[in-house]
């Protein structure tokens, strides 16, 4: 709690609230500000359930949304908030407009947000709930029903208080004048208090609860901001996870502090939908994974390269309106790099790096035409950062949008941490120059095989640029002979069977024997994670058991022939 200096004005008056009253802070400042000079901006398209709403609308919404839950909270609840500690708000939510409304409504209450994702099952839920002692559950309407699951299983247990908030009844009021918004002119929201939890994806282990401070809304969402240029009137296709740091922190936050337009698409990725929506034009920025983007160019290819050039035109010129394009969670294979590089008129998809909590790492500047295509670029201005053997090893960094703690876990807190305070990220990069590279997580997508280190990325992207494939998972698989082989497991197109040793014969020209698999299996899909990540930990024991499986083709060194007797 801030110590007033004596003598300071909120000594002698009344504090600044109501019901028409935001707190201080930057990003409902500029909001605000976006609503009074240009009235007809638009903030949130919510292409699923028919949401149009301009920067004024949506304030108005979020005032409502704020009003409502304090109405609701108990007056212990409300005591702590009014002195700045610390209280979780869970929120289970599609991507969309209510999930906003949702999501700021929380934080103009002074609270912190939580997010669920839908596709926990309730009682993995209500475990998250527990662990974060949360004190009351927001839901989108069409979530209620699990929402309302998860908060009798926790109240019917642990929390006899906590309950549940449908948020469709506040929103799409008639929009207040921007003249009666008003921002509080007592004192600002703390930076350094709790803004959010993320709970990590567990693709390496159980989930954790990174507790992320506000003032990563502002640090970390103006430098995207500033690095991609945004300004009012940007669009941008948002089809992320809203309970995954991206979803947040790099396609809703930096596009409201700046004035652009979020538009949601909810219901996963759908490859026809977004090609259709391209088409129409007035998209500026996309950001995806490589899976969406393989799918995307193989329906390009398939469906679209062939129509005539007058139909034709409107997807082009849709895709060269995009002022950018994202990838994240690894490079894009260089040949599917390559295509869109082409398509784009020589602008190619730009690699971004970061995680939940450290935010961004790496960035690839635009304009940064000498970096190599598989680098993740420079280290983020402001970061310290290193790799714990040198030019190659864990990537280490401190960051000023560091996170503040695994929730009610002090021991992982600590253990995250070398002794010099750098946080470990469990990611192993390269650098050469001044331009790195990710190899992959230390647990998983690093192989050691015949006394090499191999990169299962590096092996991944190869087989990716092979025309027949359209899926892979490369992990290490232990074996006596050579401490683990390089095992893929593969998801075909255009044939249905693949011997290893054609594959190994088409890698020959981009990979060294070392690297190349040893051990195939064809499958007919690789599962993924609701941000586009292989968990590889929980699929690999599956695709490779132990005991082996008749579908894993293995390769084996063709034996030297025995030299010709001469006498």
């Amino acid at each position: 709690m801030v110590v007033l200096h004596k003598g300071d004005r909120l000594q002698f008056i009344p504090r600044h609230v109501g019901p028409n009253v935001l707190p201080q802070f930057l990003l409902f400042e500029r909001m605000v500000r976006w609503a009074a000079l240009q009235p007809h901006l638009i903030a949130v398209k919510d292409l699923t359930f028919g949401h149009t709403a301009s920067y004024a609308q949506l304030l108005t919404d979020i005032l409502a949304m704020k009003n409502a839950l304090r109405s609701k909270l108990s007056p212990d609840l409300i005591k702590k908030l009014d002195n700045d500690e610390e209280v979780f708000i869970n929120l289970l939510a599609t991507p969309g407009y209510e999930f906003t409304v949702g999501f700021l409504g929380i934080v103009a209450l002074g609270a912190a947000v939580s997010p669920l994702s839908p596709e926990w099952p309730a009682k993995e839920a209500a475990t998250l709930v527990n662990r974060a002692s949360a004190s009351a559950l927001l839901s989108t309407h069409n979530c209620l029903p699990k929402a309302k699951e998860v908060a009798q299983m926790v109240s019917s247990t642990t929390n006899p208080s906590y309950y549940c908030v449908e948020v469709k009844p506040y929103i799409m009021n008639p929009p207040l004048p921007t003249d009666q918004i008003h921002i509080s002119s007592g004192l600002s929201l703390d930076l350094d208090g709790s803004g959010l939890i993320i709970f990590t994806s567990g693709t390496t282990g159980p989930p954790k609860g990174a507790v992320r401070r506000r003032s990563f809304f502002i640090d970390h969402c103006m430098h995207v901001a500033d690095t991609f240029g945004l300004t009012t009137g940007e669009t941008v296709l948002h089809q992320l996870p809203v309970h995954h740091i991206t979803g947040v922190g790099f396609t809703l936050c930096p596009f409201l502090l700046s004035g652009g337009c979020i538009e949601f698409k909810t219901g996963g990725f759908d490859t026809v939908f977004t090609w259709e929506r391209i088409s129409k034009g007035g998209l500026t920025y996309f950001s995806g994974v490589p899976t969406i983007y393989m799918r995307l160019m193989q329906y390009y290819e398939q469906n679209l390269a062939t129509l005539p050039p007058e139909k034709l035109k409107p997807y082009l010129d849709g895709i060269s309106g995009f002022k950018h394009l994202m990838c994240g969670t690894s490079a894009l294979p260089r040949p599917l790099q390559e295509k869109w590089t082409k398509l784009r008129g020589g602008r190619r998809i730009m690699t971004r790096y970061g995680g939940t909590e450290f935010g961004s790492g790496f960035v690839v500047p635009p304009g940064a035409d000498d970096c190599p295509p598989t680098s993740v670029g420079i280290v983020t201005p402001g970061v310290d950062l290193k790799l714990s053997e040198g030019d190659e090893g864990e990537i280490l960094m401190r960051s000023p949008t560091m996170f503040a703690r695994y929730v009610n876990d002090p021991a992982a807190t600590a253990a995250a941490h070398t002794p010099d305070g750098y946080y470990k990220t469990g990611d192993i990069g390269r650098r050469e120059g001044k331009y790195y590279y990710i190899l992959g997580r230390a647990s998983v997508d690093i192989m050691k095989s015949g006394g090499y280190k191999i990169s299962a990325l590096d092996v991944e992207r190869e087989i990716l640029g092979l025309p027949y494939i359209s899926e892979v998972m490369v992990c290490g698989v232990e074996d006596e002979e050579f401490g683990e082989r390089v095992a893929a497991a593969i998801v075909l197109k255009g044939r249905e069977d693949l011997p290893i040793d054609d594959l190994r014969k088409d890698l020959r020209s981009s990979l060294p024997g070392y690297q190349m698999p040893t051990l195939l299996r064809i499958v007919k899909d690789i599962p993924k994670n609701a941000t586009g990540k292989v968990m590889k930990k929980q699929l690999r024991p599956q695709v490779f058991p132990p005991g082996g499986h008749p579908d894993i083709q293995r390769w084996v060194r063709p034996a030297k022939r025995a030299p010709e007797s001469r006498i």
